[in-house]
């Protein structure tokens, strides 16, 4: 799978799961994880909705920029499906 995706630049309050270094930014599906109850809202005790989990593959250029040592090297963030937007 390489579908690629933006993830939301949101700004919730509280317990979030997604790295603020990687909103914003554009990265490719590595693989789908499965559903799984979203911990956004099992952090606060709410009965939680199960949501789509991805395996979201970054280049270190596009999370650093010009500041990336190795730019073509990569990191991969598990994400959660609420927060990507399909490009």
């Amino acid at each position: 799978m390489t579908e690629r995706v933006r993830v939301k630049t949101m700004m919730p309050p509280g317990h979030v799961r997604t790295p603020a270094y990687l909103r914003g930014k554009v990265g490719v599906i590595e693989r789908e994880l499965g559903g799984f109850s979203n911990p956004e809202q099992l952090a606060y005790g709410l009965p939680a909705e199960e949501r789509p989990l991805y395996r979201v593959r970054f280049t270190m250029e596009e999370v650093w920029g010009a500041a990336a040592e190795t730019p073509t090297d990569t990191v991969d963030a598990e994400i959660f499906g609420h927060w990507l937007e399909r490009l």
